[in-house]
């Protein structure tokens, strides 16, 4: 089980329910409509579900990609941060002696992730955008040693040089982590 929104929307968003969505947006057409617990628009609840067609949907329908939740975040810091449901390890583990499977599977998630994170970065996503913890989506996906996600990021002119509340770069952070490949990327950029 995932998070519960109070909000309807909300919660068919994350939950990748058309038919609740169509329904919330007949009662009240506000697809920017924030929950009250987490604050979470339904854009951000798609990118918490990592929902990519939900999220192209609401696109159309004007959802905001640059509302804050209660932490700061915005849809891009979550469609950053997404990982890997234990049910997609789960099917790569099986598969991968299967004609190497598993690693097919891997390689189309991880299009599938970078392919969101473009659509948020052409909508409008402020990829500089600080959370409540002064993280920009940057910081999180060298946090998660994640390169392509980084590149993505830094050829949408993501700010290198960002210090969040922990007085941290995301070259600092790379470096703290040994991530040495993007720690040449991130110099180069500086």
């Amino acid at each position: 089980m995932g998070i519960l929104y109070s909000e309807p929307i909300c919660h068919a968003a994350y939950e990748n329910d058309f038919e609740e969505i169509y329904k919330a947006l007949r009662e009240s057409n506000d697809v920017n409509v924030q929950d009250a617990k987490y604050g979470d628009t339904a854009i951000i609840a798609a990118c918490r579900g990592g929902n990519n067609e939900m999220i192209e949907f609401l696109l159309t329908k004007n959802a905001d990609v640059n509302f804050r939740n209660k932490k700061g975040r915005t849809c891009l810091h979550y469609a950053v941060r997404k990982k890997f449901s234990f049910l997609d390890y789960l099917l790569i583990v099986i598969l991968m002696p299967i004609l190497l499977l598993g690693y097919i599977i891997m390689e189309s998630k991880k299009k599938q992730h970078e392919s969101l994170i473009r659509l948020l970065l052409e909508a409008g996503a402020n990829v500089n955008a600080v959370d409540n913890k002064g993280n920009t989506a940057l910081h999180y996906a060298c946090g998660m040693k994640n390169l392509r996600t980084a590149s993505i990021l830094l050829r949408a002119n993501a700010d290198s040089s960002i210090v969040n509340l922990n007085k941290e770069t995301p070259l600092d952070i790379a470096t703290r982590l040994k991530f040495f490949k993007l720690v040449g990327i991130l110099r180069k950029k500086s």
